[in-house]
């Protein structure tokens, strides 16, 4: 297993905990995680790398090591952070951006955004963003208002390995071994010898919602080579609350971006980087090496 080593850097008022894997004068790869999830979640595909590269993966703010916000969560504020964390490392030249879920929602938007800061993106099961309404917005916020009176709680754990089975509960496909591997980062023990699980709740519920043609238009601005990356078992929430229009959908976001190519990973579901990530560390490598084989067109994304 490859070794990681972490730091804290300020970023936005927060300090942000980011973890590296390999050798600083290596290329480098910076990798966002997702909802609920911890940098570490990558150690498994970094194992499988057969290239040097530089990892460089911070915990998202209120997950893991970094700081909780002090308010709630903003997409804005999830940009400005990856901004902080580029401008940091790499202050001069375009990066190879990887996000997953959460962070290949963030990472898309952000290149969007600044297109001239990405050389290359590749978004895993980050692009089934639900497409929220105005009608919808009233209930949200009413529950917000709620959770402000009565905030929510993370319920902790008896003991460690009551983490372990917790992780092999939520992704059946989840080893023990690498489970046992992510519950020291998942969560930690408390002074009263229970787990609790290292994100803060308020995540659980965000005032504002983000519209989808809102995301659409930004994805239309990217001008790096992007690759979307979806499981074969994927539960990305387009293909559970419409599965029969599902394919039609991900057809129409992907025509937004100009160079996109699109791949399966077989046998895995959602999390990914756990499931299969030989397959995936081979496809990042070759993706970023510049080999993108046919760049797809919006038709062949079905395929």
């Amino acid at each position: 297993m490859k070794l990681s080593r972490t730091e804290y850097i300020d970023a936005n008022g927060l300090k942000l905990c980011v973890r590296h894997w390999g050798h600083e004068d290596a290329p480098k790869l910076f990798m966002l995680h997702g909802w609920m999830d911890i940098s570490a979640s990558f150690q498994f595909v970094v194992d499988a790398f057969q290239k040097e590269w530089h990892v460089i993966a911070p915990d998202v703010r209120g997950f893991g090591h970094s700081e909780w916000a002090k308010g709630d969560y903003w997409l804005a504020d999830y940009l400005a952070d990856l901004e902080a964390v580029l401008d940091y490392y790499s202050p001069d030249e375009p990066v190879n951006l990887i996000g997953h879920s959460l962070g290949g929602k963030i990472t898309s938007v952000y290149a969007g955004i600044r297109p001239n800061r990405i050389a290359r993106l590749i978004s895993m099961e980050g692009y089934g963003i639900a497409e929220n309404l105005p009608e919808m917005v009233p209930g949200r916020i009413e529950k917000w208002l709620d959770s402000k009176k009565n905030p929510k709680r993370l319920r902790p754990y008896k003991d460690r390995q009551a983490v372990v089975n917790k992780l092999m509960a939520n992704n059946p496909r989840l080893t023990e071994k690498r489970a046992d591997f992510l519950a020291d980062y998942w969560a930690e023990q408390t002074p009263t010898g229970e787990w609790k699980f290292l994100a803060d709740p308020k995540h659980k519920l965000v005032p504002s919602l983000t519209r989808l043609d809102e995301i659409l238009a930004c994805w239309k601005r990217i001008t790096a080579p992007v690759m979307f990356v979806e499981a074969e078992h994927s539960w990305m929430g387009i293909r559970r609350r419409d599965p029969e229009h599902a394919q039609e959908e991900i057809i129409r976001r992907a025509s937004c971006i100009p160079q996109l190519e699109y791949v399966v990973v077989m046998d895995s579901g959602h999390m990914m980087q756990h499931d299969q990530p030989e397959q995936v560390a081979s496809l990042i490598e070759r993706f970023m090496d510049g080999s993108n084989g046919t760049v797809r067109e919006d038709s062949d994304v079905a395929d």
